[in-house]
């Protein structure tokens, strides 16, 4: 760590449903916002912002201390832990802690349970940051668009007409299976790149520099099931995107959002369905049809002295109504295959789910053919 560096966390998990997977309780908000406040007095961190997307709670840092620093880490579990605790048991909320897969802090929640995703850098003149939340799906949901945004000209302009991108971006692969990393460098590397990153389901990007180096991009790659070995719920990821300044500009960053692609979750975790934009001061911040469909809200900051400054809701604009309905007829048609692929997920992920107690109910009864 460099201590004129500067560290944005986001370190979430589910603590407990409002109404089944619905929502966060305001309860659960309000305790951690305190607890957070606390930490903040006593220097632990610089700044905080509390917030959620469907049934996840949300917890954005800026400090000091470096990626993977075992106190910053170790306040988030804290802080999520007593939100299950005190609040939502007491209120008996659905699924209370059930991302908290560990009985006690170990020094880094990674392979804990809640998701991570964390970017260390030097502070430029100005830094916009954008912070991407989603709901009712798996980490691989941020393949697609970080692809687009750091390496699609039809996506991002400024891959063409800003020479500070011409040279291209690095992109970090995490392997979920072997738990191996490589980096590849665009364009030169595109298509090894899509080759990898075109199986969401088992190759998942990481983090994403400039060619120079400078960091860019960092996501979360928790995969809950290959923790706990079996289903308890969906990973959720969120992700973490400078911009401006010798990067995407911000409207590149959301652009890539006005197009639903299909992402592995919703329902049981076991289905696909599009990935809806959403407001978080809008109603449509609630995961109420088939527990979906998955959405991402995207907030947008300042950085200044590891302050954040902000948020604006990136999605709380009708330029996304559009996308919003979009992702509603592509609901309508994915929900009219009702147990069929492609709607369920193909049997590979679904090994991850409640379907083998079906088929270990099954499996005397299978006789050879002739």
């Amino acid at each position: 760590m460099t201590v004129n560096k500067t560290t944005i966390s986001i370190i979430k998990a589910d603590v407990g449903g409002f109404t089944g997977h619905h929502v966060v309780h305001p309860q659960q908000i309000e305790f951690a916002n305190k607890e957070m406040e606390k930490a903040k007095a006593n220097g632990l961190v610089e700044d905080f912002h509390v917030t959620y997307v469907g049934d996840d709670l949300e917890l954005i840092m800026g400090h000091k201390k470096g990626e993977n620093d075992k106190n910053i880490h170790e306040l988030a579990w804290n802080v999520l832990s007593a939100v299950t605790e005190k609040v939502s048991k007491p209120l008996k909320l659905y699924g209370a802690g059930q991302d908290l897969l560990a009985d006690a802090f170990s020094g880094n929640v990674k392979g804990m349970g809640p998701g991570v995703a964390e970017l260390e850098f030097e502070e430029r003149k100005s830094d916009p940051i954008l912070i991407f939340m989603a709901d009712k799906c798996a980490p691989g949901a941020w393949n697609l668009p970080l692809y687009k945004i750091f390496a699609d000209p039809f996506n991002t302009a400024g891959l063409v007409i800003d020479i500070n991108l011409h040279s291209g971006f690095i992109f970090e692969v995490l392997d979920t299976r072997d738990g191996k990393i490589v980096k590849l460098k665009t364009p030169e590397e595109s298509y090894d790149l899509l080759a990898l990153i075109g199986d969401p389901n088992r190759y998942v990007i990481s983090k994403i520099y400039r060619s120079d180096g400078m960091p860019a991009a960092a996501a979360s790659t928790t995969k809950l099931s290959l923790i706990a070995g079996r289903y308890v719920g969906k990973d959720d990821p969120v992700c973490i995107i400078r911009a401006q300044g010798g990067l995407p500009a911000v409207g590149e960053v959301l652009e890539t959002f006005a197009f639903p692609h299909l992402v592995a979750g919703w329902m049981r975790g076991s289905h696909n369905g599009p990935l809806m934009p959403v407001s978080v001061s809008e109603s449509q911040n609630k995961c109420t049809r088939f527990d979906g469909p998955p959405r991402v809200v995207g907030l947008g900051f300042q950085v200044c002295n590891a302050k954040l400054i902000g948020p604006t809701d990136m999605f709380n604009d009708p330029a996304f109504d559009r996308a919003r309905s979009v992702a509603g007829e592509i609901a309508d048609y994915m929900r009219l295959h009702g147990p069929f692929m492609p709607h369920r997920l193909s049997s590979e992920e679904m090994e991850y789910t409640t379907l083998p107690e079906v088929l270990d109910k099954l499996k005397d009864r299978f006789q050879k053919s002739e």
